[in-house]
């Protein structure tokens, strides 16, 4: 049943002009279907250049917005329009502004996983993998890093050199761990390697032996020569990475790890889509889309 729902999605995306983008918090039986699987922007970028003129995000929604964003002229669905991030939703354009009032000398950065709206008062985008390099790059010494205080905090530690102002949002998924928790399932798994994801709380990260993206995370496993890894992320990619890797062994952080925004996107979700029956088609107008999407053509301008 399973495989025949596959297939008929693979079918369909074919017949009616449709690419499929997977966000790696996906399950594997979505990414199967997918034509491509990982980070949000780096999702977005790859719709760009897809040659199909319908994209369906299986993911969140600020990531469907992204892809609106950078390919206006395509057909963008949300899978399932349900799917949004708490993050994204903490902040949004009347409070940054207020802030930026109180702090008007500071460059503002804000990382991807932020809506559309609050974009447009933003002066540069980052991803958890470029914050560093793009952060390093801004003239401005003084940076207002917003929402995530705990990527913000993992980025202001690489740069001591500049100033930074935080504020009190996050991913409540990977926040809800602490270093307690951390520290008992190394002490379970002692000859395992500890990857995690920078959206943890610092006294998660300070016991890491790598800390990057979800890709990063992956990449950093699939490459080691060591065996036996505990993941600090979302637990779809232990799952990713136990299907990539069969002789190695992956350990969650947490059995919590869990998004339960991402997880509501089933494989039926993506069949109606598909099929035209189903999910939310995400809409911008153009003035709102151009004020946005600035920030991010300043990151890619710093190399993001």
């Amino acid at each position: 049943m399973l495989k025949d729902l596959q297939q008929s999605i693979v079918d369909l995306k074919r017949q009616r002009d449709v690419c499929i983008l997977a966000h790696s918090y996906m399950p594997e039986e979505i990414c199967e279907v997918a034509d491509f699987c990982g980070d949000s922007y780096a999702l977005s970028v790859k719709a760009k250049t897809a040659p199909q003129s319908t994209v369906v995000m299986c993911g969140v929604r600020f990531m469907a917005e992204t892809v609106k964003m950078l390919s206006p002229d395509k057909k963008v669905l949300l899978a399932n329009g349900d799917a949004g991030c708490p993050m994204a939703e903490q902040m949004d354009k009347e409070l940054i502004l207020q802030v930026k009032e109180k702090y008007p000398d500071y460059t503002v950065v804000a990382y991807i996983n932020t809506t559309a709206e609050l974009k447009t008062v933003c002066d540069v985008c980052v991803t958890s993998s470029s914050a560093v390099k793009i952060c390093s790059q801004i003239d401005n010494k003084n940076i207002l890093f917003i929402p995530d205080i705990n990527l913000g905090t993992y980025v202001s530690k690489q740069l001591p050199e500049k100033n930074f102002k935080l504020l009190s949002g996050g991913c409540p998924t990977h926040a809800k761990i602490n270093a307690g928790e951390a520290q008992k399932v190394k002490a379970a798994h002692p000859e395992a390697l500890f990857l995690v994801h920078p959206e943890c709380k610092p006294e998660v990260t300070a016991l890491a032996d790598y800390v990057g993206s979800t890709t990063g995370i992956m990449d950093y496993a699939e490459k080691s020569p060591a065996k036996e890894f505990i993941i600090g992320t979302e637990n779809a990619i232990v799952q990713h990475l136990q299907f990539k890797c069969p002789d190695k062994k992956f350990y969650p952080l947490s059995k919590d790890l869990v998004c339960h925004n991402m997880k509501v996107t089933t494989l039926a979700d993506v069949y109606n889509a598909v099929a035209g029956n189903g999910g939310e088609e995400i809409t911008m107008d153009e003035q709102t889309r151009l004020a946005a999407v600035k920030c991010i053509n300043k990151m890619i301008e710093y190399g993001g």
